[in-house]
């Protein structure tokens, strides 16, 4: 289960940046964006995130994940297509093999959501 490892690697992140906040904020968002293509389930990476949180500066923290279709451009067609992951990565149209991946890679931190003294930011 790699999420557990992709899990704590997020953890380190936002507490080097929050190491760095001066007031050091209670965080209650932290927005994800992760590729289809990654190979990270989305429900196993928020179950490691909530057990992985306990009892840490981001506790009761919320782990907002948007995830981001794989998509491929055939050179042959000149288009962009959506291979099926696990079952045909080749273009629909004329079969070429996937050569280039326009999205679907992504993962890492959008934004994180805090409430500094003046209010929420």
């Amino acid at each position: 289960m790699h999420e557990t490892d992709m899990t704590k690697a997020l953890i380190v992140t936002v507490q080097n940046w929050w190491n760095e906040q001066p007031d050091h904020p209670k965080i209650s968002q932290v927005h994800l964006t992760v590729g289809q293509f990654t190979c990270v389930e989305p429900a196993s990476l928020q179950f490691a995130f909530e057990v992985q949180t306990r009892n840490t500066f981001l506790e009761g923290a919320e782990l907002v994940i948007r995830e981001v279709p794989l998509i491929a451009f055939c050179h042959r067609c000149q288009r962009e297509y959506r291979p099926e992951i696990g079952v045909q990565y080749a273009c629909s149209v004329c079969q070429s093999p996937m050569e280039d991946i326009c999205s679907g890679r992504e993962l890492k931190v959008d934004r994180i959501e805090y409430a500094a003294e003046s209010g929420r930011v």
